[in-house]
């Protein structure tokens, strides 16, 4: 279940990263890889960059997203959980920029002018900063869900040092990857064909993903589950 709720977010991010370059300014939210190299781009005086002002817009958003999450999440118990309660908690607090940006879009028709979009852009990077915030607490190897660098790096080497390609990790990764394409397809298609409703998908599948975290995860007994799984291959391999 993890590994769904893993790619349901990077589904999302995918799709807002999708909707704000296509459509605010060729910025990223969640990808700031990409913004602090466009950053570097216009600071040389390249005409194509993006403008400093919605960079900055976009970085400082992600910067306080992770920041808010990562005061919520470091109070929660050791990580020694599944999916920490704390995690749904950062998860759903990020729910409510996302609900901020589908509102004044749909106050804009779906076409926000100058003036909005530095507002719109880090409204959501302050999500995909929660996002990030609050994933980084599960202490997943090689996944962050609002970039995929690392997954790529994780999977190649991987397949370079000839290790298994059928374990559970290995299909998080691939899961991640190609959700992260989906959700770039998706918010795309979303603004050509029905732009006035290209931020609700990131914002109904983040709220899926809370919803069915707090469900499952309610009593932490998946955590006592794999705890005892981990506890008996440890004894076989002792043994």
């Amino acid at each position: 279940m993890r590994n769904w709720l893993l790619a349901g977010l990077t589904l999302s991010s995918g799709a807002v990263d999708a909707v704000s370059f296509l459509a605010l300014g060729k910025v990223f939210t969640a990808f700031m890889t990409g913004n602090i190299a466009f950053a570097g781009m216009r600071v040389a005086g390249s005409p194509v960059a993006p403008r400093i002002s919605l960079l900055l817009a976009s970085m400082v958003g992600f910067a306080v997203g992770v920041y808010l999450a990562t005061r919520i999440v470091r109070r929660s118990q050791p990580t020694t959980l599944v999916w920490p309660l704390a995690t749904t908690v950062a998860l759903g607090v990020s729910l409510l920029p996302h609900l901020g940006v589908a509102l004044i879009w749909f106050a804009t028709g779906g076409r926000p002018d100058d003036t909005v979009i530095p507002v719109l852009l880090g409204a959501w990077a302050m999500a995909m900063g929660m996002q990030s915030g609050a994933v980084r607490r599960l202490n997943v190897g090689g996944v962050f869900t609002t970039a995929a660098t690392a997954t790529f790096i994780f999977l190649v080497g991987d397949w370079a040092n000839r290790n298994s390609l059928t374990s559970d990790e290995h299909s998080r990764l691939r899961g991640v990857l190609v959700s992260l394409f989906v959700g770039a397809t998706i918010g795309g298609w979303l603004l050509l064909h029905a732009p006035v409703y290209a931020p609700v998908f990131p914002f109904v599948v983040t709220a899926l993903v809370v919803a069915t975290a707090a469900w499952t995860f309610r009593h932490g007994d998946q955590a006592r589950a794999e705890g005892a799984a981990s506890e008996d291959r440890s004894d076989v391999r002792a043994a």
